[in-house]
């Protein structure tokens, strides 16, 4: 088997959290003809009593990669439960298989089985005390566990919507730590890491990036903050002497606005809550979560698990088709560039 089978790529899709409404969202893949071939990784028969239950009449099938797509039909690599899990109730039971989804779907990806790996939601919160961790957080989410089980150094999260693609030097951290993370070579790493990624899985040839500052005003020339002096504009100088178009740093109050974004192709927001309030209004229901610099494809959706509309058959399931139609595109950029003899290599 290999991420070519068949005529189309094959792209894993993990369910995620069996309490929420990944497994409901998986169903309504069969509402579409894919340009890939969309392959969900769950339990078989908890997927059916979630689809049932959502009043949809929708045929999971046993995953097989010799058989021919049908629209109707999902495809099911099935990994069973370690219990029944009901709609909205969490189950620290369950906590392993919901990492025994992301490990069964990073190791087809590394060998090649998947072209790439969709990822719905899962809680933090269950994972973690499946884990015994007490009060730590030895799982603080996909990103994170990603790097960890590809042995990546350092990624980079970027969030796409509503015409914007924003990326994160910063993710998970408490706003008073961030200041103390925002160093030259984090910087200069997420850079590198973004400006690759928009070359080689977004065909993007000179990639053109929005710098946000970190502080108020991009630091007023020094009055609000020398973060921008000290360690931003230099990093900017060195790799636009390499040749990387950066703009920037940018008061990001007005980073935002239609006649700077026009003049990029991605935005660096240096911290979580400085780039997504702005991407999720515009885009909400139908944001992609995409995870950069790692060996891999993997896309998101951006929302939680909803475990208040687990079981309703209500969940929207636009931002998991988006995800999807992303993954499509990265997986056939990067056989575009693959197979150009004149390409850099990635």
């Amino acid at each position: 088997m290999s991420a070519g089978t068949g005529s189309k790529p094959v792209v894993a899709i993990t369910s995620g959290e069996p309490a929420g409404i990944g497994p409901e969202l998986c169903a309504r893949l069969a509402e579409r003809d894919w340009s890939v071939r969309p392959v969900v990784l769950g339990d078989l028969d908890l997927l059916r009593e979630r689809a049932a239950l959502c009043g949809s009449t929708v045929v999971f099938r046993p995953w097989q990669a010799d058989t021919p797509a049908v629209r109707g039909l999902v495809d099911v690599l099935h990994q069973p439960v370690a219990c029944r899990s009901r709609p909205g109730v969490l189950d620290v039971a369950n906590g392993a298989y919901v990492l025994g989804l992301l490990d069964r779907a990073i190791t087809g990806c590394m060998s090649g089985e998947f072209a790439a790996m969709v990822t719905a939601p899962v809680h933090k919160g269950v994972i973690c005390e499946s884990l015994g961790a007490g009060d730590s957080m030895p799982f603080s989410g996909h990103t994170e566990y990603l790097a960890e089980h590809t042995a990546t150094p350092r990624v980079v999260m970027m969030l796409v919507g509503g015409g914007l693609r924003v990326a994160l030097l910063t993710t998970h951290l408490p706003l008073s730590q961030v200041p103390a993370a925002v160093t030259p070579q984090a910087l200069e790493e997420t850079l590198r890491i973004l400006h690759a990624d928009l070359v080689c899985h977004f065909g993007i040839v000179a990639p053109r990036i929005l710098v946000a500052g970190l502080n108020p005003h991009a630091g007023e020339g020094g009055h609000m903050g020398r973060e921008e002096i000290d360690i931003i504009e230099p990093v900017l100088e060195r790799l636009r002497g390499e040749g990387m178009q950066l703009i920037g740093p940018l008061p990001a109050d007005t980073l935002f606005v239609p006649h700077t974004l026009d003049k990029g192709d991605a935005v660096l927001a240096m911290y979580h809550d400085q780039g997504l309030p702005v991407l999720k209004h515009a885009s909400f229901g139908g944001g992609v979560n995409v995870t950069l610099g790692l060996p891999i494809i993997r896309t998101s959706v951006d929302h939680g698990t909803a475990l208040d509309l687990a079981g309703s058959g209500r969940a929207d399931p636009g931002s998991l088709f988006a995800a999807l139609d992303l993954a499509a595109t990265m997986v056939t950029a990067r056989a575009t560039r693959a197979a150009d003899p004149f390409a850099p290599v990635c």
